[in-house]
């Protein structure tokens, strides 16, 4: 097989289709490969949370936008997406946390994101299976949540309806200057191809900063009405960037199903997609203590899938500085969900020379180019990077 296209997007998770889509849109030839399907990786292990947030400036603008767009295409999502404006809280056990609240709250206001401080009582009356004396929370009311694997396919769905092809499944063994190699020897020539493998990008580009980071999630039997709002604890944002090879934090979610989805763990170091029991449980007692009633429903599945991390915990979006035709899209960790569409818009402004709708600089690769990949990688993946 032999073929040109302007943007050969390689990976069909629901980074990889917001790319096809946003470079569809812009009337180039895009062809999709993927090689576990569309939906697959990432985008079928994670939780479905269009989230905001402020760990940086730069994180903030890029959930921020994404939110923005998500808003924007929400009343054209199928039913299957299962779209819906839940809320967040930010859950506070004590003033210490309460501090953080209106930190937060502030920040949030600056970028124009509503919110609202709510006190214990508030909290109490908004999750009542929340236990007893709980400082507060902030409440986010335009966050979301939704399907991944229905959201990618409708993704990639809209990037075939506006001109893209979608070649798969395909396994690529090569991608660089301007040519894609299958493991059959077959080749496709682009004038850019778009990396977007997630953890496997490194399987075509090792030298990029990216480590697997595993996590966990759990997902009960139907119980509606259990929880009503994406809960999160405060704590969430230390465990999700702790230096510890393994954390657990509470953040749970209601399914329009019914299901209450249950996580989240982090884990470096683990290279198969086995439960790590003893994380496992430490994630569900972290549930358990501020839902002392979910351990008594019946959990009907476990598994595991992996993050792409980056050592500044942002995503490599853009040229790969090294070579003219390679773009990248990955290292988006537990945000790929929420930040795919502007993922998308980076990438297609990239190419077209548009102007996008925030800054692309915090994102380009070549921030890790200013000495060796290696040298960044083992000083920013150590305790500095966290602190």
């Amino acid at each position: 097989m032999t073929g040109h296209a302007d943007v050969i997007v390689i990976g069909a998770g629901i980074v990889g289709s917001a790319c096809a889509r946003a470079c569809a849109a812009q009337g180039l030839k895009t062809l999709v490969l993927d090689a576990a399907g569309v939906g697959g990786g990432a985008t079928a292990a994670g939780m479905g949370h269009i989230v905001v947030m402020d760990d940086s400036p730069a994180q903030l603008a890029l959930t921020r936008r994404s939110q923005q767009l998500w808003e924007g295409i929400s009343a054209e999502l199928p039913a299957d997406v299962e779209f819906e404006r839940r809320g967040t809280l930010w859950v506070a056990v004590d003033e210490e946390e309460m501090h953080e609240v209106r930190r937060k709250q502030a920040v949030y206001a600056a970028a124009g994101v509503r919110t609202e401080v709510l006190d214990a009582r508030a909290v109490a009356g908004a999750e009542p299976e929340l236990r007893p004396g709980l400082a507060g929370a902030l409440l986010a009311p335009a966050d979301a949540v939704l399907y991944p694997p229905a959201a990618a396919a409708w993704l990639l769905q809209q990037a075939v309806s506006l001109g893209a092809e979608r070649l798969g499944p395909q396994r690529v063994a090569a991608a660089a200057r301007g040519e894609v190699r299958m493991e059959d020897g077959s080749k496709l020539c682009a004038r850019w191809i778009v990396n977007a493998c997630g953890v496997g990008a490194t399987q075509l580009l090792p030298e990029l900063p990216i480590r697997k980071r595993r996590g966990h999630l759990v997902i009960t039997d139907r119980y509606p009405g259990f929880v009503h709002h994406q809960l999160v604890e405060l704590g969430y944002l230390k465990s999700a960037h702790a230096v510890a090879d393994e954390s657990a934090a509470f953040n749970v979610q209601p399914r329009q199903t019914g299901q209450i989805l249950i996580g989240s763990s982090r884990e470096f170091g683990a290279e198969d997609t086995e439960i790590n029991r003893s994380l496992l449980a430490a994630m569900l007692r972290r549930a358990e203590i501020y839902l002392p009633r979910i351990g008594r429903l019946r959990a009907i599945r476990a598994w595991t899938g992996f993050r792409a991390a980056t050592p500044d915990k942002l995503p490599l979006i853009g040229p790969w500085p090294e070579d003219g035709s390679l773009m990248l899209a990955t290292g988006h960790e537990g945000l790929g969900i929420t930040t795919s569409l502007a993922t998308g818009e980076l990438v297609a402004a990239e190419i077209t020379g548009i102007r996008p709708g925030i800054a692309a600089e915090p994102y380009l690769p070549a921030r890790f180019l200013n000495g060796s990949p290696a040298a960044s990688e083992q000083l920013l993946f150590g305790e500095a990077a966290y602190d």
